[in-house]
């Protein structure tokens, strides 16, 4: 009998892993496999149900990954989702081809036929569309269960094989019905809601002792809420194995050093060494401009300074980190061929050669479930809640080359920016806000003197993910009062300008 859970098969979207993420939402357990993966793979992972994500290629092309044969011969439910519809559809004899008016972006969806697919749903809403290609004749076996002003064939079904397929993106928060439509495919797959962050934090706990064994973890602690959450999974998993490690890079905000050495040791009881490397860092960061080559220089630097502090303990054979999907999915692609956006100093960052294997066990997660992992093992709600950080720090948040000078300008930015969200009780409303340094200046008047001095910009978002955010319409008088403390208790800035650009096309991080 299939196991109660979700596989997905992966062919390369960016957003492949909200799947996954909609169907633990739904309280049933999900894993991601590639496209290129096995039949042997595939049906070792025993699912109870299939669901096939979209991907950038069009299925008729040269390289374009294609639909293992035995997935459609496993018996289990199966969903495909914009490039997996296409994928079913040609492989089950219909015909595809390009869309005249192609759509990207929402598309109002009307349902014109009964499934258990869509019971309960309205039967005009709104989805989110993204494809180039579209079915131009449905399989014999298919019968069209929606349609949009612009495609005939915007979901199918057959429903005696409980195979389905829909042209729109049910797992991002813009279409409607989307979190309904995942819930009616696993009530027809039989599928129970038993997954939780419980389950979940157990599970951990058994793959890292499974892994580790009686091996010794150095875990790269940052004191954010990521690497905060793997060290208290990995103490209760590992106990005194567990070697913690900050390494003061000096790109850090103010007094970030006293505080994680100060508090998160003394409340945890974690054995915990700090590094002072800031002179290393800053002195291989020098006149360094482009922002790829600086997350390089520092996720390298930062294994180098691993491994010399590894060969202190002795013989340890794992670094653990707080790496958690988005940092994946931008990084690198390990699951689908998606495209890479930035390299993460803790995924695409490290070097070729390393004498520690990996140990991240919030991978596949996403910041908000890292949370609720955070609150299940007991962590105070203001370490839960600390907005995320980069692990470049500020040299990504320094536009350019970054030196001491400027550090100091955007650390005094940044600890107003800071205040001022906590005490206008913003700072739990918004995903993230922080302060970049430009590489300009501009001139000013204070006095009755000109001024020609640097430009700092407010950067704040909302964001459920991080793999979309819009920018934070903030109260004009928060911002007036940021804008004019900065240039007031700063010395050596006299503009402050606000981004109001969404991602995409933007990141979050200017760098």
């Amino acid at each position: 009998m299939p196991q109660n859970k979700v596989l997905i098969v992966d062919f390369g979207s960016q957003v492949t892993q909200l799947i996954a993420r909609r169907v633990r939402e739904a309280g049933v357990y999900s894993e991601v496999l590639p496209a290129w993966a096995t039949a042997e793979e595939i049906k070792g992972r025993d699912p109870g149900a299939i669901i096939l994500s979209g991907g950038p290629s069009s299925v008729t092309d040269e390289n374009a990954p294609a639909l293992n044969p035995v997935i459609l011969e496993m018996g289990v439910p199966v969903l495909g989702i914009c490039y997996g519809l296409q994928l079913l559809s040609h492989a089950l004899g219909g015909e595809l081809a390009r869309s005249e008016d192609r759509e990207y972006g929402p598309a109002e969806l009307e349902i014109v036929g009964d499934s258990p697919l869509f019971e309960g749903l309205p039967k005009n809403s709104r989805a989110w569309m993204s494809h180039g290609d579209k079915v131009k004749k449905q399989p014999a076996c298919f019968n069209v269960l929606a349609s949009t002003k612009n495609l005939a064939v915007a979901a199918v079904s057959d429903e005696s094989k409980k195979i389905y397929g829909v042209q729109f993106h049910p797992e991002v928060h813009h279409t409607e019905i989307g979190e309904g439509l995942i819930k009616n495919f696993l009530k027809i797959a039989g599928l129970k809601s038993d997954w939780n962050m419980a389950s979940f934090v157990e599970r951990s706990m058994e793959t890292i002792r499974r892994q580790v064994g009686d091996g010794k973890v150095i875990c790269a602690l940052s004191g954010g809420v990521d690497s905060t959450v793997v060290a208290v999974l990995l103490s209760k998993a590992i106990g005194e194995n567990l070697h913690c490690i900050f390494v003061d890079h000096g790109l850090l905000r103010q007094d970030e050093v006293a505080e994680v050495r100060d508090k998160i040791a003394a409340h945890y009881k974690l054995n915990l060494t700090v590094i002072d490397a800031s002179d290393l860092f800053l002195s291989r960061l020098k006149d360094v401009e482009d922002p790829e080559k600086k997350r390089k220089i520092i996720g390298h630097t930062f294994i180098e300074v691993f491994e010399t502090e590894a060969a202190k303990l002795g013989k340890v054979d794992f670094l653990a980190q707080g790496t958690v999907y988005p940092d994946v999915i931008e990084s690198i692609s390990p699951l689908g061929p998606s495209a890479v956006i930035k390299s993460h100093h803790n995924v695409g960052g490290l070097p070729e050669r390393m004498n520690m294997a990996l140990v991240e066990p919030l991978r596949e997660l996403f910041k908000d479930e890292v949370r609720a992992v955070g609150a299940e093992l007991g962590l105070p709600h203001d370490f839960i809640w600390r907005q995320p950080f980069p692990g470049p720090g500020l040299a990504i948040r320094v536009i350019g080359p970054v030196d001491k000078d400027k550090l100091d300008v955007l650390r005094k930015a940044d600890v107003i920016v800071q205040e001022e969200l906590r005490s206008s009780g913003l700072y739990e409303k918004i995903w993230q806000g922080f302060a970049v340094l430009l590489p300009l200046k501009t001139v000013g008047v204070m006095g009755d003197g000109r001024t020609y001095e640097n430009v700092v910009a407010l950067r704040a978002v909302t964001s459920v993910d991080a793999m979309t955010a819009d920018w934070a319409r903030l109260p004009y008088d928060f911002l007036e009062t940021i804008s004019r403390r900065i240039i007031n208790e700063v010395a050596g800035v006299n503009r402050v300008v606000y981004d109001i650009s969404s991602k995409p096309p933007s990141t979050i991080e200017w760098e």
